[in-house]
C-alpha cells in the first residue's frame, strides 16, 4: 500500500548566473572541481543535478527540484558555499564572487534531454553569441519582464 503522505514531484529548473561583473575567472584547470563541489551542495540538499557546466564568466545547472527547500535557499547555498571553496582553494588572483541575482527557468520531462544537450554544448552557443545576448534571450523566450538596467552588474 502506497504511503498517503508520500509527495511525489518532478521539477526541472535550469538555473543560469554569472560571476561578478561576468568576469572570465572559471579556469579549464579547475572548473571539473567547481562542478564536482557544485554537485555535492545540490546533492547534499537531495536535489537531483542532470547537467553543470559553464563558461569561464557563467554556470548552466539543471536539476530535479525536490520540493523540500526552496529554490532561492538552494541558489544562495550554491553561490557562497562554492564562491568560498574557491576562495580558500585560492584559485582565482583576485575574490572570487558571483553576481548577484539568477535566472531559472523551468521545463517539462520531455525537454529534458535537450536542455542537457543545449548546457553540454556551451562552447558552441558562446561562438555565435555573448552571454548576455543568451540570458537576455532566455527571459524573452520565458516571457519574463526585466529592467535591463538590472539585468547585469557592470564595472562603472
Amino acid at each position: 500500500m502506497a504511503d498517503s503522505n508520500a509527495t511525489y514531484t518532478q521539477i526541472h529548473i535550469q538555473l543560469i548566473f554569472a560571476v561578478k561583473f561576468r568576469d572570465a575567472l572559471i579556469q579549464n584547470h579547475w572548473e571539473d572541481e567547481l562542478y564536482k563541489y557544485i554537485t555535492g551542495i545540490i546533492q547534499h540538499h537531495n536535489h537531483k543535478l542532470l547537467s553543470i557546466k559553464g563558461m569561464s564568466d557563467h554556470l548552466h545547472i539543471l536539476i530535479g527540484l525536490r520540493p523540500n527547500q526552496a529554490l532561492s535557499e538552494l541558489v544562495n547555498q550554491i553561490k557562497s558555499n562554492s564562491s568560498k571553496w574557491i576562495n580558500e582553494k585560492r584559485f582565482c588572483n583576485v575574490r572570487f564572487e558571483w553576481q548577484k541575482g539568477y535566472g531559472a527557468f523551468s521545463y517539462g520531462k520531455s525537454q529534458v534531454a535537450d536542455v542537457i544537450n543545449y548546457i553540454n554544448n556551451q562552447e558552441v552557443h558562446h561562438q555565435k553569441k555573448s552571454f548576455k545576448q543568451e540570458y537576455l534571450d532566455f527571459l524573452n523566450k520565458f516571457e519574463i519582464e526585466y529592467n535591463q538596467e538590472y539585468v547585469f552588474n557592470d564595472l562603472i
